[in-house]
């Protein structure tokens, strides 16, 4: 089964932890595809990634020139794994360890039945640990938010940790998605809703391994202030064509 599957892990200054986060995947996952998107990391992510990669041919690398935002990474790193024929799912989860593989197991039983499986923080069994209770309220309020705005029955709208069935996540990027950062991970799920896919949410307790430095910046949530209600209303004037 696990041969089947890509594990997609940007990066931005993660030397710390791309081996752990690596090994945490294969202990879990041992015949996985691994593909580490580095955004030209100044901390040396992406070398420490390419030795690892010279060690097993089913790790590589996607080395991106600059920093352009979580959703232009992923755009590209999905374009690569899925020319890859034999690909059939399609993990996405952040390298900084906030995602633990175990809960991977349960994400690919649940994509057997589902065309995109979220691991949620926010449904019965799910939790965070180490926010701090503002960073709590954001996280809340921006999933509220865009259920508010696009009518969608997710509770974790903004969770970077999914499973994409290989034919929805070929339909999605066929379509324009512009989101640069968080909202990337709203947009896609929006989208996957409207093309009348089947989308489970798994419990799982995110682990906030970076508290004292947090990727939210101003302009991030500034986009997903204005870009959410954009994206609704783009969406109800003009439905998706499989």
């Amino acid at each position: 089964m696990s041969e089947k599957i890509a594990i997609c892990l940007p990066t931005y200054n993660e030397a710390n932890n791309i081996s752990l986060v690596i090994d945490d995947v294969l202990g879990v996952l041992p015949d996985a595809y691994i593909l580490v998107i580095d955004d030209n990391s100044p901390d040396g992510t992406g070398k420490i990634a390419e030795r690892i990669a010279n060690g097993n041919p089913k790790i590589s690398v996607l080395h991106r020139p600059k920093k352009e935002g979580l959703g232009p990474a992923y755009i590209d790193g999905f374009a690569l794994v899925l020319s890859l024929k034999n690909i059939q799912l399609i993990v996405q989860m952040d390298a900084d360890l906030s995602h633990p593989a175990k809960y991977l197991v349960d994400m690919i039983r649940a994509s057997e039945k589902s065309d995109l499986v979220i691991g949620s923080r926010y449904v019965s069994g799910g939790s965070v640990q180490n926010w701090e209770i503002v960073r709590k309220m954001i996280s809340r309020f921006g999933s509220f938010y865009a259920r508010m705005w696009l009518k969608l029955p997710v509770s974790d709208l903004t969770s970077g940790f999914k499973i994409w069935n290989r034919n929805l996540l070929e339909k999605v990027i066929h379509h324009s998605i512009t989101s640069n950062g968080y909202v990337f991970q709203i947009e896609t799920t929006y989208a996957a809703y409207r093309l009348g896919a089947t989308i489970k949410e798994i419990p799982f307790m995110f682990v906030n391994r970076n508290a004292n430095k947090s990727k939210m910046t101003a302009e991030i949530a500034f986009e997903a202030i204005w870009r959410i209600p954009v994206i609704g209303l783009h969406g109800r004037q003009s439905p998706l064509i499989l």
